[in-house]
């Protein structure tokens, strides 16, 4: 259908995405074989989703077989300040940036419908399905396919006109729309994202083992963290921004227009202490609509204890102490944890 690409890119930009490319189903045969070898190498750690599902995952023409194109877009959230600088405040909370609001999850997905229904009313009869990290869809490889930006050395997606502080989202559609060119590699010699990586997680350029992850570890992984990487977690409680943040592509990222992922104060450098007191209703209430949510009040005061810790501040150990007996038996470990380092 003539125009239809460049009027869905136009709706797709009026909804408030930065960018938009489309590649095929089949666009990365590769895919398979990289993701066989992560899970491997054990590097997916407990997220055992990803092997169960690996022959979708691995070939996005299996997942839909009547797809016959992959629209990718891309909806930034860059921050306003430097995430590192809250690292500086050892009595305080760090938070990643895409957490301090709503759920992105939502807010993309609804974004992406209304796009869809857009191209479903210009071509009857066809049909799209939209994902946001809701089905075995490898985004970050699709989106390099299509030429929204490239993978960097620190496995995430990045561009020349956005950095990499942006979302992704997909729409696998049965219209036939025109490839646009994959994106090839930009990184150069610039190592800074691995080089900064607090717990070594990258074996290797473009390389990631999710085990040794701040953001896996504190999101992902359940149960006590190995004690070895307890004191390189710093005060990140919930992801890490690092490798993003010291990427030089940033100078070109774009602001972010959805004002619902500007952080909320009280989740910007929240007291360790204040935290490490919620109960299980108050950490329901406090996020309510938050992505934080999902991980349960267990894991989360788990992590903030393992910032006390590694606070050094004494002032804290009755927060930990208090905590020593509680009836979560991880976050007890990592109470009495936090009370001898502490000590």
């Amino acid at each position: 259908m003539t125009g239809l690409k460049p009027a869905l890119e136009a709706k797709a930009l009026e909804e408030g995405f930065a960018k938009m490319r489309v590649c095929r189903p089949d666009a990365i045969p590769e895919a398979a074989g990289r993701l066989a070898a992560f899970v491997d190498a054990g590097r997916h750690g407990q997220m055992g989703w990803m092997a169960e599902r690996m022959h979708w995952r691995g070939n996005p023409a299996e997942l839909w077989p009547e797809a016959r194109s992959v629209i990718m877009l891309a909806e930034p959230y860059t921050p306003e300040a430097d995430p590192l600088k809250a690292l500086e405040q050892r009595d305080c909370a760090t938070i990643s940036v895409y957490a301090q609001n709503r759920d992105y999850h939502d807010l993309v997905k609804k974004r992406l419908k209304r796009v869809g229904r857009w191209l479903l009313d210009q071509a009857p009869g066809e049909a799209i399905k939209v994902f946001v990290d809701t089905a075995p869809v490898m985004e970050k490889p699709l989106g390099q396919a299509s030429g929204l930006g490239w993978q960097g050395k620190h496995t995430n997606l990045l561009a020349r006109d956005l950095g990499n502080w942006f979302f992704l989202g997909s729409i696998f559609t049965t219209v036939e729309l025109e490839p646009d060119a994959p994106e090839r590699d930009h990184c150069g010699n610039c190592t800074a994202c691995l080089d900064i990586c607090p717990t070594g997680a990258f074996p290797a350029p473009f390389q990631l083992d999710a085990r040794r992850c701040i953001s896996y570890l504190t999101i992902e992984h359940h149960g006590p963290v190995e004690l070895e990487l307890r004191p390189l977690m710093g005060n990140r409680i919930y992801g890490c921004d690092d490798c993003l943040a010291v990427c030089p592509w940033n100078k070109f990222a774009v602001a972010a227009t959805e004002m619902r992922y500007a952080g909320r104060p009280e989740l910007q450098s929240p007291k360790l202490a204040d935290l490490a007191g919620l109960d299980d209703t108050a950490f329901r209430a406090m996020f309510s609509g938050s992505p934080i949510k999902r991980i349960g009040r267990g894991r989360f005061v788990r992590n903030v204890l393992y910032a006390i810790g590694n606070s050094g501040d004494a002032r804290m150990r009755a927060a930990a102490q208090a905590l020593t007996e509680d009836e979560d038996p991880t976050v007890a470990d990592a109470a009495r944890w936090a009370v001898e380092r502490l000590r």
